[in-house]
């Protein structure tokens, strides 16, 4: 996490002080580094300059508007997998030929949006939604891009929740599908079929996956080729992995080694889906120590004013997440892995827990931490991806600001939600 650091024992992200911060937004607060946005969106750009790549923000990973724009005007297209992402990637800045809509249930109402926004390609994910697409592209006069979306039954080794390549998940056209799509295609007049799509899943912390899926890819490429079909595009998705345990990952160049070769081979142009990536450690998530506690069973607890409202990941995924004093003497491990961290002078074993009434209102459990008392603040590291993009306002609890910090300037690019916002549109 470049852009945050330790400076006379009290966070900073880049030159701003947390505590400053937080003494003007209040808690819970997701605080977000621009700089380092745009760093990873470089990095990776970099990595695949040999193939000139499309790279394609992940809106669903962060879809504030003030980092879509950031991420726009540095030149990205943007990935969308609803019409509201669409909406809010156009907001922003994004480009229509540079937006790539995907999702297994787009509805008629989101193809038609698509369409009238003249999106650069579709990545579809079952014959029905093509008919759909071809039908809805003919009233509109519309002849889109396609890229076929293929399960390739590859297990990217990640969470069970997260893996997208399996053959028994909901995601993608398997390969005897998708020839038969291929070799009926003249019974799409509407639909220029121009490409293929593979999403493994995410985090992927080897480059084997991609590998093993291109593999696969290659002799059925040359197959529809030999069924006349411009193979034009290749979309290899996301996934890249990012460290939220501090310990060294595989970085785009890696990735890059094996896909790169593959695109020459195949004569195609190139589209990335990143999200993660570019902004999971880029952000932040500040809550306050509401209460402290102990039972008389030995359990003590840090009780917060985040929840799992405001980020998930744990309660859904069991995500692990560094989490660390603000303001402290004790310097956090350059390395922490689940059930591996050391209790060391000064610190106490907590579980670190919101007050959702929910047993699985927990951030962590039995973690190693500096001992602090109430007010203190926490820092929930690496929370810039999937972080208040699945918040919700659950017990009633109005969602967390966003802030961006930009250099030693920040500012708020989301208002804390108000009791007002969360009946706003509701009747008696």
């Amino acid at each position: 996490m470049d852009a945050f650091e330790y400076k006379n024992k009290t966070l900073f992200c880049e030159d701003v002080k947390i505590e400053d911060i937080v003494s003007e937004v209040g808690t819970p607060a997701y605080i977000y580094s621009k700089n380092t946005i745009l760093a990873r969106y470089n990095e990776l750009r970099t990595a695949f300059q040999d193939v000139d790549a499309l790279i394609c923000f992940s809106v669903k990973s962060n879809s504030n508007l003030s980092i879509c724009k950031t991420l726009a005007d540095a030149g990205s297209g943007f990935d969308v997998v609803s019409g509201g992402e669409l909406f809010r990637a156009r907001r922003a800045g994004g480009v229509p030929s540079k937006i790539v809509f995907a999702g297994v249930g787009k509805t008629d109402k989101e193809i038609r949006y698509a369409l009238e926004n003249d999106i650069f390609m579709f990545n579809v994910e079952s014959a029905s939604e093509l008919e759909h697409i071809n039908i809805l592209a003919g009233e509109l006069g519309k002849r889109p891009k396609v890229a076929l979306r293929i399960n390739p039954d590859i297990d990217a080794k990640t969470h069970a929740k997260t893996t997208t390549g399996k053959k028994e998940n909901k995601f993608g056209i398997d390969f005897t599908e998708a020839e038969n799509i291929v070799r009926r295609k003249s019974g799409y007049p509407h639909i220029n079929l121009c490409g293929f799509h593979v999403h493994l899943g995410s985090p992927i912390y080897t480059v084997d996956p991609y590998a093993s899926a291109l593999k696969k890819m290659l002799p059925f490429i040359r197959k529809c080729r030999d069924m006349d079909c411009i193979v034009e595009y290749m979309n290899v998705g996301g996934g890249y992995c990012i460290s939220y345990t501090g310990e060294e990952v595989i970085r785009p160049g890696d990735y890059a080694s094996k896909i790169v070769p593959f695109i020459k081979e195949v004569q195609c142009k190139l589209i990335l889906e990143p999200g993660r990536f570019i902004v999971g450690n880029t952000g932040i998530l500040i809550t306050r120590v509401t209460y402290k506690k102990e039972t008389v069973h030995g359990r003590k607890f840090v009780i917060c004013d985040a929840a799992m409202n405001d980020l998930i990941r744990p309660a859904l995924y069991d995500a692990f997440h560094r989490i660390w004093p603000v303001t402290t003497n004790i310097k956090m491990a350059d390395v922490e892995k689940p059930g591996e961290s050391t209790v060391r002078r000064g610190m106490d074993t907590f579980d670190i827990v919101g007050p959702v009434c929910e047993s699985s209102d927990v951030f962590a459990k039995d973690r190693p931490l500096p001992k602090v008392k109430e007010g203190d603040l926490l820092a929930i590291m690496t929370a810039g991806a999937y972080g208040f993009t699945m918040s919700s306002s659950y017990n009633t609890r109005p969602r967390a600001c966003e802030v961006l910090v930009d250099g030693n300037t920040y500012r708020v690019v989301r208002n804390r939600e108000t009791y007002e916002d969360l009946i706003r549109g509701e009747h008696v």
